[in-house]
C-alpha cells in the first residue's frame, strides 16, 4: 500500500495521510447539507438529493486517489449548483430533469475534450484576471442568495429590489448568529468551522424550538429513485438549452483547473514550470464524476479547493483521499439528521463561502483597464442579474474587445476568440424571459 501512494517519495505516513483524509472531509462536509438545500429550490427532493451527493462525492474521491493518486476530494460544486437551481429552474422555467440532462452532456464533453488534451488547451487561454473574476463573482452571488435564504435581506419593490429583512424573528436572529459564530471559528483558526457553524445553530434551533427535532438521527439512506437516471437528455439537446450547456461547460472547466493548481501549489506537487504533472488523470476524474453525478440525480462535480485543508495537514497522497471518500460514504447513514437542517442553519455557510471566494480580487491588475473593465463587468453581471452564465460569458466578449482598443489584441491567446465566438452565440440563443 505504501509503495502504491508513493510513501517515501512524498515522505509522508499512514497517520499523516488518515490525518488529512478526515480534515479534508470535516472542511466540506458541508456540502451534503447544502447541495441538497439549494437543489430543493428547483424541485429536486432532498432526501435523494443527498443520497446522490454522497454517492457522487464518494466515487468521485475514491477514484481519484486510486486513479490519479491525489489528495483532493471531489464533490458536486457550489455556485454551479446555483446556477442551476435558481437560474435555469427558478429564472428561465426549464425542469431539472432538462437541467441534468445539460450536466450530463458537459459531462461527456469534458470526457471527450480531456482524452484529447483540448480542454487543457482552452483552460490555458483564458487570461488570469477573468479567472480572478469568475471566483469573485461566484462569490458575491452565493453570498447573496445566503443572505436571501435566511431572511436577512429579502425581496423589495420596483426602485428598490432588495431590503433588509426581519431581522427581530428568531430564525433570522438565529441565522445573523451563526454568520457571526462561523466568522469567529475562522478567526480562531478553527477546522471545520463551516460545519461546526451549522450544527450549533441548529442544536440552538431545536434548545429555543424554532426547529422540530427529527424523529431519528440515523437511519438507512433515503432511496435514490425519485431522481435515479431521471434526466431528459433529448429536451437539453436544443438550441433554446445552447446557452445552460454553454455555461454549465466554461464553469466546469474553470473551477477545475483553477482549483487543482491551486491546491497543487499548496502541497508543492508542480513541475519546474508551474505544471501539474498528469493533469488529464485528475481531469478525466471530474470529468467522470459529472457524468455520474448527472445520472444520479445531482449537478456538476469536481476538485474542491478545501483540499487544501487536509494538505496542510500533511496530505500527499491518494490515500487521503481514500480516506474521504470512506468518511462521505459513512454519512449516508446520518440522512434524518441532514436533511431537517433549515435554511436559517445553513444559510450562514453560504455566505462565508460567498466571503472565501473574494479573496482573488487582489490579484487583478487595477491598473490596466483592458483587464480591469472584463473582469468587473464579470463580477457585476454574476451578481445583479442573477446569472452566473452571464457575467462568464461578458467577460469572455468583453476582453477581446478591450484588448483590440488598447492596441494589445496580440496578447489574446487563440482559444479566448474561440471562447468569445461561442459567447456571442450564447447572447444570441439565450432564452430571454
Amino acid at each position: 500500500m505504501k509503495r502504491f501512494f508513493k510513501f517515501e517519495e512524498y515522505q509522508t505516513s499512514y497517520g499523516k495521510e488518515i490525518t488529512a483524509g478526515i480534515t479534508t472531509f470535516i472542511t466540506m462536509a458541508y456540502i451534503i447539507i447544502l447541495n441538497p438545500a439549494i437543489l430543493e429550490a428547483a424541485g429536486i427532493p432532498r432526501g435523494p438529493s443527498m443520497v446522490a451527493t454522497i454517492l457522487t462525492a464518494f466515487f468521485g474521491t475514491l477514484f481519484l486517489g486510486i486513479y490519479a493518486k491525489r489528495p483532493f476530494a471531489i464533490a458536486p460544486y457550489m455556485g454551479e449548483n446555483a446556477f442551476i437551481a435558481f437560474t435555469v429552474v427558478k429564472v428561465l422555467g426549464y425542469s431539472w430533469q432538462t437541467a441534468l440532462g445539460a450536466i450530463f452532456i458537459g459531462g461527456v464533453l469534458f470526457t471527450i475534450l480531456t482524452l484529447a488534451r483540448i480542454r487543457t488547451w482552452l483552460v490555458e487561454a483564458i487570461p488570469e484576471s477573468l479567472k480572478y473574476s469568475f471566483a469573485v463573482g461566484i462569490g458575491l452571488f452565493l453570498t447573496f442568495i445566503g443572505l436571501n435564504e435566511t431572511g436577512i435581506v429579502s425581496i423589495g419593490m420596483p426602485g428598490a429590489p432588495v431590503k433588509l429583512g426581519m431581522i427581530s424573528e428568531p430564525a433570522v436572529l438565529l441565522a445573523i448568529f451563526g454568520v457571526i459564530f462561523i466568522g469567529v471559528l475562522l478567526l480562531l483558526r478553527v477546522r471545520g468551522a463551516i460545519l461546526i457553524g451549522i450544527l450549533i445553530v441548529t442544536l440552538l434551533s431545536y434548545i429555543f424550538k424554532i426547529a422540530k427535532i427529527p424523529d431519528s438521527f440515523i437511519s438507512l439512506p433515503p432511496s435514490i429513485t425519485p431522481i435515479f437516471l431521471q434526466l431528459d437528455i433529448a429536451g437539453a439537446l436544443t438550441w433554446g438549452f445552447f446557452a445552460v450547456i454553454l455555461t454549465v461547460f466554461v464553469m466546469d472547466f474553470v473551477d477545475t483547473m483553477g482549483t487543482l493548481i491551486g491546491v497543487s501549489a499548496r502541497a508543492n506537487l508542480l513541475d519546474e514550470k508551474g505544471n501539474l504533472p498528469e493533469i488529464e488523470k485528475p481531469m478525466l476524474v471530474d470529468s467522470l464524476s459529472t457524468v455520474l453525478g448527472a445520472l444520479l440525480g445531482t449537478t456538476t462535480s469536481g476538485v474542491y479547493i478545501e483540499s487544501a485543508a487536509g494538505i496542510a495537514a500533511g496530505g500527499r497522497t491518494g490515500f487521503a483521499s481514500v480516506v474521504t471518500a470512506l468518511l462521505f460514504l459513512l454519512a449516508l447513514f446520518f440522512s434524518p439528521f441532514l436533511t431537517a437542517i433549515q435554511s436559517f442553519a445553513y444559510g450562514p455557510a453560504l455566505i462565508i463561502v460567498g466571503l472565501f471566494m473574494l479573496e482573488p480580487i487582489k490579484r487583478i491588475d487595477f491598473s490596466d483597464y483592458s483587464e480591469l473593465i472584463p473582469a468587473f463587468g464579470t463580477i457585476v453581471l454574476m451578481s445583479f442579474t442573477y446569472n452566473i452564465g452571464i457575467g462568464m460569458t461578458a467577460g469572455f466578449v468583453l476582453y477581446p474587445i478591450f484588448k483590440i482598443f488598447s492596441g494589445r489584441w496580440r496578447q489574446v491567446h487563440p482559444g479566448m476568440w474561440v471562447l468569445s465566438v461561442l459567447s456571442l452565440l450564447f447572447y444570441i440563443f439565450y432564452p430571454y424571459h
